[in-house]
């Protein structure tokens, strides 16, 4: 059997993104955050970071310039996605060997950013208009890159908002009755892969879908012209006839629970009565469609209607979902059940990234805040099912986050390359070696 991909003499494995760079699985036992390196690996393999640089408009006019923009943006998601969510961690990372190799090719032989810098970046450089319209631009364009390596015949699009509370008084925060905090209110949308499509800050005390159109359009615009089917849902935040005819007008199929009320339980009166006999340990589910039409719809349209008769309850539990769908209705609360899928993918952002940390005082700075979690959320989700191995591909991004980035390495620098030393602990070499070929794998692909 021959060499695995990437590895070089001595069984060290090589990075393409850097030719003087080795890695070597010696079982050193330090603590750093050695995993970038893959993570780095990727964002080459897929050209994210490098035309996001390019992206970002520069307004600085020193002469003076140490860190290009592709190389603080590369700090300031790498940091966040390795668990530093906050500007003053980058103190830590000053030093850090892995820090500064993943930055740029040269950045060996310098420190990475201070906290000073990163802090000017992100709350001046990246808080103009422009630039904040630029960040969304890149997260499509990030996402578009990631879907055409998948290749994925039809797009489900999940729309959930969050809360991220706050201990000051940021800028936009306001009190929130439903989560009774104050807060802020941010809206997303994944696709069923998992990547974060969008997000929007908002205030804390908006309605659930408040903006949804401004958020939702521009993704339903990039995939306009890609042959590729759409598919929405949403919980019943999402019961507008407003968006109902837009994602009908768009041809979006869509399946979105709805709000009981008595006309809706008259289409199901026919099944209240409970079942005779003794019922079973487990529940009696039922599924029933009909037409409705509500007094501010333009139209009639399909209900379908889930009822669930517990052991020991009087009477049933019962659901409803307003759908465009011609599935049998079974079929439809499975696939609007799946949204929960969406549901845990924001937890992941909360518990991997603390992607709520949303602490500046101004409105403008905590969008960049947000959007560069986003960003650092893709960029861990786009490693976790595009590189990671069979074996290890049910790990959470709190798994990938802590097995995976969080390697601790010993690193050696030599005349003409720099080793890396990786402990072998959660990430064995040999599955280490794995990641870097599914990656190399993704720079062979069209994107």
């Amino acid at each position: 059997m021959g060499n695995l991909a990437g590895e070089g003499e001595n069984g060290s494995l090589r990075l393409d993104f850097d030719a003087r760079l080795r890695l070597e699985f010696r079982g050193a036992k330090v603590t750093t955050d050695a995993g970038l390196l893959a993570v780095r690996e990727l964002d080459e393999a897929l050209g994210l970071t490098e035309m996001a640089g390019a992206m970002i408009r520069d307004g600085r006019t020193g002469r003076n310039i140490r860190h290009d923009l592709t190389g603080l943006l590369r700090q300031s998601v790498y940091a966040r996605l390795a668990g530093y969510e906050d500007v003053n961690d980058q103190e830590l990372l000053l030093h850090d060997p892995a820090m500064r190799a993943v930055i740029g090719k040269r950045a060996l032989e310098r420190n990475a950013a201070s906290p000073q810098t990163v802090s000017r970046f992100e709350t001046e450089i990246l808080a103009s208009d422009e630039n904040i319209a630029v960040l969304s631009s890149i997260n499509h364009a990030w996402v578009g890159k990631a879907m055409r390596v998948t290749g994925a015949k039809r797009i489900i699009l999940d729309m959930d908002s969050s809360e991220s509370p706050v201990h000051g008084d940021q800028e936009g925060s306001a009190y929130n009755g439903h989560f009774c905090s104050r807060c802020y209110h941010p809206l997303f949308v994944f696709n069923q892969f998992g990547d974060c499509e969008g997000a929007h800050l908002r205030s804390g005390n908006v309605h659930s879908a408040d903006g949804w159109r401004d958020l939702l359009e521009p993704i339903v615009d990039r995939y306009k012209h890609t042959g590729k089917k759409l598919y929405f849902r949403g919980d019943a935040a999402f019961a507008s006839p407003d968006i109902y005819e837009y994602l009908e007008d768009k041809g979006i199929l869509y399946a979105i629970r709805i709000p009981a009320n008595d006309v809706l339980y008259e289409g199901i009166d026919h099944l209240m009565t409970r079942p005779v006999g003794r019922p079973p340990a487990k529940p009696r589910v039922i599924y029933h469609d009909f037409s409705y039409r509500a007094g501010s719809w333009d139209r009639s349209r399909r209900i379908i209607a889930k009822l669930e008769w517990h052991q020991g309850e009087l009477f049933p539990r019962v659901g409803f979902v307003v759908t465009n769908l011609s599935r049998v209705a079974k079929n439809v609360v499975r696939f609007y059940n799946q949204r929960g899928l969406c549901e845990q993918r924001i937890k992941e952002g909360k518990g991997a990234l603390s992607w709520t940390r949303l602490s500046c005082t101004r409105y403008m700075a905590n969008q960049v805040r947000l959007a560069l979690f986003v960003l650092a959320y893709n960029l861990g989700n786009f490693l976790w099912r595009l590189a990671l191995p069979a074996k290890i591909s049910h790990w959470s991004l709190s798994s990938v986050q802590l097995k995976l980035i969080k390697i601790g390495a010993k690193v050696v620098s030599h005349a003409r390359r720099t080793v890396f030393q990786m402990a072998e602990v959660a990430v064995p070499g040999e599955l280490f070696a794995e990641v870097l070929a599914h990656i190399r794998s993704l720079a062979a692909a069209p994107t």
